[in-house]
């Protein structure tokens, strides 16, 4: 009876309550979802970006530069994917982080051309480019306030947040209208953006039930239900077919 006692107790200390609702505390966060984004079909012919506008981006470039719209991997998989856990952490809180993510202005693109923060995260957006840019940024839910940002000067960064959860805001700059990114406001930490291989990890999940989304910019979003038990890895596969 002693031994369970112990247990229990060394279970609820890894609970806190927070306005009444149960927070679990990394400990007990031991599941993993994995996997990757293929693309079928064939892929589409790369779009050139035209930068000799402004000579200050163009100089900057001894290759062809092409739009990140949609950019398929040698492997066949799809780059600039966001996933994320969309349902199954109802009645838990995660606090945002304090670290912030970084959209930065360099070769008159911005990097990375897609971002994820927590609600109330905040967000350092930096121009590294002697040239004038403008970030116009035109979210539509009523917590994420509009801006256009002027930073004419290299060096010159300035610091955002997002209050409210919204996919895909668009970023622009209307100096240099061949730039374009994209910002996705999640109210966790579980999330991720496929790179040059199209794999994700969400790692560290609580046990659960969950639905997991996958969004581009281009092809929209698609969705998995999956079930991770504590210490396990699912593996969950999306497939974006060409248009």
């Amino acid at each position: 009876m002693k031994r369970l006692m112990g247990i229990g107790l060394a279970v609820v200390g890894l609970l806190t309550v927070d306005g009444g609702r149960w927070t679990v505390s990394p400990a007990l966060a031991a599941a993993t979802v994995s996997g990757s984004v293929k693309f079928d079909g064939a892929a589409p012919q790369p779009e050139k970006l035209k930068m000799n506008a402004d000579p200050v981006c163009q100089q900057q470039h001894a290759e062809p530069v092409y739009s990140e719209k949609v950019v398929v991997n040698d492997n066949g998989t799809l780059r600039n994917v966001v996933i994320y856990v969309k349902e199954g952490l109802s009645g838990q809180t995660f606090p945002a982080p304090t670290e912030p993510a970084v959209i930065d202005q360099h070769g008159c693109q911005y990097s990375p051309h897609v971002t994820v923060v927590q609600v109330n995260q905040p967000l350092e957006i930096r121009n590294s480019d002697s040239t004038l840019h403008n970030v116009n940024v035109k979210p539509t839910k009523p917590g994420n306030k509009a801006f256009n940002l002027a930073q004419p000067r290299a060096g010159m960064k300035a610091a955002k947040q997002f209050g409210e959860p919204e996919l895909m805001i668009p970023f622009k700059c209307n100096v240099h209208p061949w730039m374009g990114a994209y910002l996705c406001v999640v109210t966790n930490p579980f999330h991720a953006v496929t790179g040059t291989d199209g794999a994700f990890t969400l790692a560290n999940l609580p046990a659960g039930q969950y639905v997991v989304e996958a969004i581009h910019e281009q092809y929209g979003a698609q969705t998995q239900n999956v079930t991770v038990a504590d210490g396990e890895t699912k593996t969950v596969d999306f497939t974006f077919k060409a248009q």
